[in-house]
């Protein structure tokens, strides 16, 4: 009796194997189909339209430091030689979660000052100082203000 049972359930263990694996979803056997990536980009959002509307070129970051109208909040303002837009030369920035950690990569021609609000921020210079530190609610000049050249913006970070 011990035997038949045995059997009894080896065969139904058997048949529900073969079940579950017919009806599990999977790739077959030989398809060389790509599985999509699920590898962070860190790519900025609607950067080509910012680029194209404003002049902005925005790469990358963390999502921790974000373009904002100058209106609403600017924890980072950045000040060019650019004053035929609407915000006459500033470009702001919003400074997202606890404010303790951001990144973002971007590209910003004839930059003359960065001011920091509530943050304190680091800023990559194109120019002889490279990294610019700017401390909470203060503002440095750089690029032509400050050295005599013009400067680009590569990067922000707090």
């Amino acid at each position: 009796m011990f035997s038949r049972a045995r059997n009894l359930l080896i065969s139904g263990v058997g048949a529900a194997a073969v079940v579950l694996g017919a009806a599990a979803p999977g790739i077959a056997a030989g398809d060389d189909t790509p599985l999509p990536s699920a590898v962070e980009t860190f790519e900025y959002p609607g950067a080509a339209k910012i680029l194209k509307e404003r002049g902005i070129r925005l790469d990358s970051g963390d999502g921790h430091i974000l373009l904002a109208d100058c209106k609403v909040s600017a924890d980072i303002t950045v000040f060019t030689k650019k004053s035929d837009d609407v915000n006459q030369g500033k470009i702001c920035f919003k400074v997202t979660g606890s404010g303790k950690k951001g990144y973002l990569s971007l590209d910003i021609p004839d930059v003359m000052a960065i001011a920091a609000g509530k943050y304190g921020a680091w800023a990559s210079v194109g120019g002889p100082t490279g990294m610019v530190n700017v401390p909470k609610n203060d503002v440095k000049a750089v690029g032509e203000a400050a050295w005599g050249e013009p400067a680009r913006l590569l990067a922000l970070q707090v």
